[in-house]
């Protein structure tokens, strides 16, 4: 039997109030708030558990965004765009395919951007051609996430080093949550709380609905801790390794073994003297203590011996030494939302067109060629509870489904349409609920997000994927009109 200890009630100071309250700054997060404010929302609450914005994007160093395209198009524009256009305006910072480089299937291209995991396509019933996939430097956009909520700071309180532990509720109501920070455990009461933690540490005690990762066979059961290395040279490693297959199976099994037989790599970067490791440590959940000591203590124990390993065995890292160390684990998959709408690989697999579609997105998957799918709304909504939204890495999707629709671009996508929904809720005296999805695809298309069957969309979107058979040609694809359980128990290699 479990030992407890009873906490006796105490009164908790309201510190503060406002009508939207986004708890975690990740992707989801800021998305929400620089869309909300942007849209007119004028009393905004965002909280962060540690002193900077970005979440896995800028304290996990993963520091690649995959997938922004299909074909010649690219589809996932909006905040996530802006991101890269602003940061193409400090030298260095950014890298990736783009203009007319994007589709391309030219011989020189294809070469050019193998090099970079995920800027060219992997799906083999397609020929390959080079995808809008976009390196950057994390403390870079660090600082530019920073300056775009002061440029909101009007009607965007920011509040770091605070910690959401615990909705406020009236019968199925949120009104607000109760967070922890060095000044103690205070409370914030909101008209509405978006749940951006990643976590579901805010849903998961509302009495919503929702499962944890329990499918070991999916990218989304593992945890990593990035560190980056420098004094490299990728592209003469990448080559190397690309032209004698042996040589990069004998490195992949010698770095292995300083992770217990778990999978790690180095990555290209930004820039070419500069690599990240990562890593895949299954099977592992992010919200599970041990699991999270684990993977930060089996890794950082680890690091000097894989970078000697590498100067001795790896071409172009010779000269490798240790650049740093990611500040934050990162963290693929725990508590999923069951919201009002479910993803399942059926959503890539065949053609679904929803009324409520707020994100219009390229993705990963592989059983659609990586076009777009359709994210409806209602995945955003958690059945029973009111005045609650849930975008980003928690999103309701099944365990397979999940893999493609928690990254980055889709965090964004999703956190960016929240915070739109938020600001229409407010303005007009709706519930999240009940708000005017027409009024929010409005607007998200003025935030350049494009979305389908829209005269204020440029028609050769819809074009590109009529004529492409919305990438359904792939086997995976066709087999599941003759089988659809099958696909449901779908894979990606």
């Amino acid at each position: 039997m479990e030992k407890m200890f009873l906490e006796e009630a105490r009164s908790i100071e309201i510190f503060d109030e406002c009508d939207i309250l986004i708890c975690g700054g990740g992707a989801a997060g800021h998305s929400a708030a620089i869309a909300a404010a942007r849209a007119g929302a004028k009393n905004i609450v965002l909280m962060e558990r540690y002193g900077y914005m970005g979440g896995d994007a800028t304290g996990g160093y993963v520091i690649m965004v995959p997938h922004l395209s299909y074909k010649n198009k690219q589809f996932v524009r909006g905040l996530q765009e802006e991101w890269f256009q602003r940061l193409k305006n400090i030298p260095g910072a950014v890298m990736g395919p783009e203009g007319a480089d994007v589709g391309s299937n030219d011989p020189e291209k294809l070469d050019r951007w193998s090099v970079f995991w995920d800027a060219t396509s992997s799906c083999e019933d397609s020929p390959k051609r080079v995808v809008r996939s976009v390196y950057f430097e994390p403390n870079q956009l660090k600082i530019e996430m920073d300056k775009m909520l002061k440029e909101e700071e009007a009607r965007i309180r920011v509040y770091c080093h605070s910690w959401a532990c615990r909705p406020i509720m009236e019968g199925d109501a949120v009104k607000g949550v109760i967070f922890e920070s060095k000044e103690g455990r205070k409370a914030i009461l909101a008209k509405v709380v978006i749940d951006a933690t990643g976590d579901g540490d805010i849903f998961s005690q509302t009495g919503a609905p929702f499962s944890e990762i329990k499918d070991y066979d999916t990218r989304s059961v593992s945890t990593a801790l990035v560190f980056r290395v420098g004094g490299v040279d990728y592209e003469r490693y990448f080559r190397t390794i690309r032209s004698q297959p042996e040589a990069f199976g004998k490195i992949a099994r010698g770095l292995s073994q300083f992770v217990e037989g778990q999978s790690i790599l180095p990555l290209a970067s930004e820039r070419n003297d500069v690599v990240w490791f990562n890593n895949w440590l299954k099977p592992m959940n992010c919200i599970d203590i041990k699991d999270l000591t684990k993977t930060e203590m089996l890794i950082r124990t680890n690091i000097r011996e894989i970078i000697e390993y590498m100067r001795e065995n790896a071409e172009g890292f010779e000269n490798a030494f240790l650049y740093d160390i990611a500040p934050q684990l990162g963290a693929r998959g725990s508590r999923r939302l069951q919201g009002e709408y479910i993803m399942t690989p059926l959503d890539y697999a065949t053609h679904k067109e929803h009324d409520d579609v707020i994100a219009w997105h390229s993705t990963i998957c592989r059983m659609n060629d990586s076009a777009p799918v359709e994210i409806p709304y209602r995945v955003l909504l958690p059945k029973k509870i009111d005045n609650l939204l849930v975008p980003g890495r928690h999103t309701s999707a099944d365990a397979v489904a999940f893999d493609w629709i928690s990254l980055i671009p889709q965090c964004v996508g999703t956190g960016q349409a929240a915070g739109v929904a938020a600001a229409v809720a407010a303005e007009q005296g709706t519930t999240v609920r009940d708000v005017d999805i027409k009024r929010v695809q409005d607007i998200l298309v003025e935030q350049d997000v494009p979305l389908p069957r829209r005269k204020d969309v440029d028609p050769e979107y819809t074009e590109l994927l009529e004529a492409n058979d919305y990438g359904l040609y792939t086997k995976i694809a066709k087999m599941a009109k003759e089988n659809p359980e099958e696909v449901l128990k779908y894979r990606q290699p």
